[in-house]
């Protein structure tokens, strides 16, 4: 059991490692490409990464103190939950204030957030998988809800990628304006999802 505890750990950290390139490399290409889609996974990215900090934190402390009382790890679970939930619902709103208000112009240069993208799809199809074993091995609360974001964020990255090929393959066009859109909107409505279904679950546990 305790060598299930450092595998939780050590994919945990990874997630954290793994995530933190994904809003530096938006970050900057948001310098030269302002599209909408580019924005809201930056916002997410970004959301994500903070919630990964706080579920390794969380999950650190309740599996490495000995002799913690079960009722407390619990809660620091359930809070560390809460968190996670609170933070995506933050981030699906203001996601989708800035996607009805941008403009209609030219989204400059998508290939940085395209390239991000398409790593992220590749990078969170083997984090799922690796959650979803986990979590069905120890049964801890913590892994259980980052499968579960992780199988939604995999989804997500696909409507990215369609997304932002479409603004690179029609640049400038109604198509690109359409496709951009629809991807930001896919990508806060993911958000919001998340985050009242966790919190949602962690209230009524």
């Amino acid at each position: 059991m305790e060598e299930e505890k450092k595998s939780g750990f050590r994919t945990l950290l990874m997630s954290v490692v793994f995530s933190s390139f994904g809003p530096i490399v938006l970050g900057l290409g948001l310098r030269a490409g302002h599209s909408s889609t580019q924005l809201s996974d930056f916002t997410r990215r970004t959301a994500e990464l903070l919630a990964l900090i706080v579920a390794l934190a969380v999950y650190t402390v309740t599996n490495k103190r000995q002799g913690m009382d079960g009722a407390r790890k619990k809660e620091l679970e359930r809070r560390g939950n809460l968190f996670a939930g609170f933070i995506m619902c933050v981030s699906g709103l203001s996601m989708m204030v800035l996607t009805f208000l941008s403009a209609e112009e030219d989204k400059g240069n998508v290939i940085p957030a395209l390239a991000v993208a398409f790593m992220g799809l590749i990078a969170n199809s083997v984090f799922w998988r690796r959650y979803s074993s986990l979590y069905r091995r120890q049964g801890n609360a913590i892994l259980g809800v980052q499968a579960r974001l992780y199988g939604a964020k995999t989804a997500v990255d696909v409507c990215v990628t369609l997304a932002l090929a479409a603004v690179l393959a029609f640049p400038g066009t109604r198509v690109s304006f359409l496709f951009d859109r629809a991807g930001s909107v896919l990508v806060s409505l993911y958000m919001l999802y998340c985050g009242i279904r966790t919190i949602g679950e962690q209230k009524r546990g």
